[in-house]
């Protein structure tokens, strides 16, 4: 079967949809359409499109918030599940757990609407639970996955498994999801009790921060690099470990390419400053790049994912 066939066997007319414009819905608002896109609606409808789009043998690529990321100008091939909302619950007074679609700043705000710590650091981040997970998402040296009790994982054929955070593979940008086809359907995150009102003046100061030392005005997918690592990176002395600070001292803060621009607030930041295609702020990512390469030696990782197919600009 096809794969409409497919996922109008399982749910009906008119929920796949076709050539769909993929810029509104990120936060670089760059890139092309879906080939094809499906929202499903719970859990329950993810592992079941999931499954339908492995039988037809689609691309299945997987958007949620739409922050992290950059969409190819000709698009992305195949289908798009675009997770949205979700339910949140906590398991007999012990983990909260949350669905993929959920926003972090909506568990964030659920959680410290019933005095439970441990997430209200996080207020502010940009993105879903799903996408959190994925690239195990940080904050001021502290890392998501930390906080991360189990994870329901769903595999191409269909199974849901539970599957405890220490199997998870976490590392700084990096879950074992890179490495299978496995997609999250939900997260359970360790929380304990706290007072409200001191959750939110906690919450409070990380937004404040997030304000005072990144880009918000502008659309922008989140830091575009990793940070080096010192253990493999050798970093000039004086140099701190630090994306942002050596894409400044290679003097790229506030280059530009037709409407990409390097952030003049942070340099690990690239901003669509009006009318940026993906390939200008692929171009740019590469000039900063080799501007760090040449000047210090180290060739940065990406941070960024990048959905569809680009032409090589290495």
């Amino acid at each position: 079967m096809t794969l409409r066939d497919e996922l109008e066997a399982a749910f009906g007319a008119g929920r796949l949809r076709a050539d769909v414009p993929l810029a509104p819905l990120t936060a670089f608002k760059v890139g092309g359409p879906a080939e094809w896109m499906f929202e499903p609606r719970g859990s329950g409808e993810l592992q079941r499109a999931f499954t339908a789009a492995s039988r037809a043998g689609a691309r299945v690529t997987i958007l949620g918030g739409g922050s992290n990321v950059v969409v190819s100008d000709r698009g992305v091939r195949g289908l798009v599940l675009r997770i949205r909302g979700g339910d949140i619950a906590r398991v007999r007074d012990g983990p909260v757990r949350a669905d993929a679609g959920v926003t972090l700043n909506g568990l964030v705000r659920w959680t410290i609407s019933r005095g439970l710590s441990g997430l209200e650091t996080w207020a502010g981040t940009p993105g879903t639970v799903g996408g959190a997970v994925h690239g195990n998402a940080h904050f001021q040296g502290r890392l998501i996955g930390d906080q991360i009790e189990a994870v329901g994982l769903i595999s191409p054929d269909g199974t849901l498994a539970e599957v405890p955070g220490e199997r998870m593979e976490f590392g700084y940008d990096r879950s074992r999801l890179q490495r299978t086809r496995e997609i999250v359907a939900w997260a359970a995150f360790r929380v304990g009790q706290g007072d409200p009102a001191s959750l939110r003046v906690v919450a409070r100061q990380s937004l404040r921060f997030r304000k005072q030392t990144q880009p918000l005005a502008l659309p922008s997918g989140g830091c575009v690099f990793q940070n080096p690592d010192p253990a493999r990176d050798i970093l000039p002395a004086g140099v701190p470990p630090s994306a942002g600070a050596l894409v400044d001292r290679a003097g790229m803060k506030g280059a530009r390419i037709g409407g990409a621009l390097v952030s003049p607030v942070h340099a690990n930041f690239i901003v669509n400053a009006g009318g940026a295609t993906a390939a200008e702020v692929r171009a740019l990512i590469e000039r900063c790049r080799r501007a760090v390469r040449d000047r210090f030696g180290v060739t940065l990782r990406d941070e960024l994912i990048y959905l569809g197919e680009f032409d090589d600009v290495g």
